[in-house]
């Protein structure tokens, strides 16, 4: 087997993983359509950008943390790091609009596992990049 059918076989392993941890609770609340053509463009990536998007990922992470020291959800540092999470949905997302990346970053706060995801690194930080993610967008504080 080459490692680029290693690869295609490791994408077709997530998005079946994704699909039967959360394919009925993401179609009821994005719809068939906008979850295909994320789908798609996971099973399209490049070996090379699905190694950008795991850097990028690792970015934000690191970026956020320095944010949150910072104690300002509006300033360079969260700034920073919401613009890289919205590169790195770019990955992942067929369009990019503010209210949804808005509307996602509520859900961090709003939705436990997501929530826990955020704030085992650090009690308070899926509010914190709620709140960078709201100013960065415009739509909120």
């Amino acid at each position: 087997m080459t490692d680029k059918e290693k690869f295609i076989g490791f994408k077709q392993k997530l998005l079946a993983e994704n699909e039967k941890r959360y394919g009925d609770e993401i179609r009821a609340k994005y719809g068939e359509e906008e979850v295909n053509k994320s789908n798609k463009k996971v099973a399209e990536m490049t070996e090379e950008q699905y190694a950008e998007v795991n850097k990028l990922a690792l970015e934000v992470e690191e970026t956020l943390l320095a944010a949150y020291k910072t104690g300002n959800p509006a300033g360079e540092l969260a700034t920073k790091a919401a613009d890289l999470h919205r590169q790195w949905l770019s990955y992942f997302w067929d369009s990019y609009t503010k209210e949804a990346h808005a509307g996602l970053a509520q859900m961090y706060v709003d939705d436990e596992r997501f929530k826990a995801f955020y704030d085992k690194k650090q009690h308070g930080l899926a509010e914190f990049l709620r709140d960078a993610i709201l100013i960065y967008t415009g739509m909120g504080k």
